[in-house]
């Protein structure tokens, strides 16, 4: 499958590259060093719905500053690349007209519930992040890792093993980041992925956290962001990262969420200790990872908060 891959991306003479809706540090690393390795015929569209304001912390990434968005995506790619999407509802609008109509779809992706919505589908689920994937695609079809290619495979395993701190994170892992360390400053990559956030993204999650509501012993907590909040604090789609992780380790936290309001109901992000996360998820057609997982719940959000307390009480 790996040769397949090279050579429609050799044959195809236009690419498209896509990152999942409210991109993070894997979909974007892994969307930056695949842009390195295709070249001029490729662009990427970074799926954000008016303005370009894409994730700051990530523009350090090498191609994301001419990256595509959705008010400036021409209709002419024969071939295009899902990273990091676990399913198709995380393509939105004319990025999800366009992978329909294409003539080869090919989905790179880590999620182990990803059934595969591509023609051709590299899913490996249960690894560590989208950049492990795409790093052992590389090697497999012989391609060398140039530095550029470097600091996006390394910031997206970084970010999605949660600094190599998750459980997914293994001695594969260790070993993929130990080459990417020859070609480039880890140091300086942790901090600009880390240590650089601005003001009112700080006081935005400081209130979250300080109003977050605790339930059954302190097992459960959950924080909801409302319309009036993000108006409240100017807060982009990127300051809800990392909330849920900080309730999570909390002592005595087995299952922490996050609700947000979005334009067709609540987007859920949920965070666990011990049980399976995507056993909460796929009540609500979502997906993700065991202790990681994330799902939209098409209700007002408190009774999205009820719906999700039922199901978290009913695991534990």
């Amino acid at each position: 499958m790996e040769r397949e891959i090279l050579n429609l991306i050799n044959a195809a003479s236009r690419i498209l590259i896509l990152t999942h809706v409210n991109p993070d540090g894997d979909t974007l690393g892994c969307a930056s060093a695949l842009k390195e390795f295709i070249g001029e015929k490729a662009d990427i569209l970074i799926q954000i719905k008016d303005n370009f304001n894409f994730p700051n912390t990530y523009s350090f990434l090498p191609h994301l500053n001419n990256a595509k968005n959705l008010s400036n995506l021409e209709d002419n790619y024969d071939l295009v690349l899902a990273l990091d999407i676990a399913s198709i509802d995380r393509i939105i609008d004319k990025g999800r007209v366009i992978f329909e109509k294409a003539q080869n779809t090919i989905v790179i992706d880590h999620h182990k519930t990803n059934s595969g919505f591509g023609k051709i589908n590299y899913i490996k689920g249960g690894i560590s992040s989208t950049g492990e994937v795409l790093f052992d695609l590389f090697k497999k079809i012989d391609v060398k890792i140039t530095k550029d290619m470097a600091v996006g495979l390394y910031s997206a395993i970084l970010t999605d093993t949660g600094c190599f701190k998750y459980e997914s994170t293994t001695e594969h892992t260790f070993l993929i980041a130990s080459e990417l360390s020859k070609l480039i400053n880890t140091s300086e990559i942790a901090d600009l992925c880390y240590t650089n956030k601005p003001k009112n993204l700080i006081l935005f999650q400081n209130y979250l956290i300080t109003n977050s509501t605790f339930c059954l012993n302190d097992k459960i907590a959950y924080t909801l962001i409302t319309k009036e909040i993000v108006d409240k604090f100017s807060a982009k789609d990127e300051y809800t990262e990392g909330i849920c992780e900080t309730l999570r380790s909390i002592s005595g936290v087995e299952i922490a969420f996050v609700l947000k309001e979005v334009q067709n109901g609540v987007k859920v992000s949920i965070r666990t200790k011990e049980v399976d996360a995507t056993k909460i998820t796929e009540k609500f057609n979502g997906g993700g990872h065991k202790r990681a997982a994330g799902c939209t719940i098409k209700e007002k959000i408190n009774t999205a908060a009820d719906m999700l307390l039922k199901e978290a009480k009913a695991l534990l």
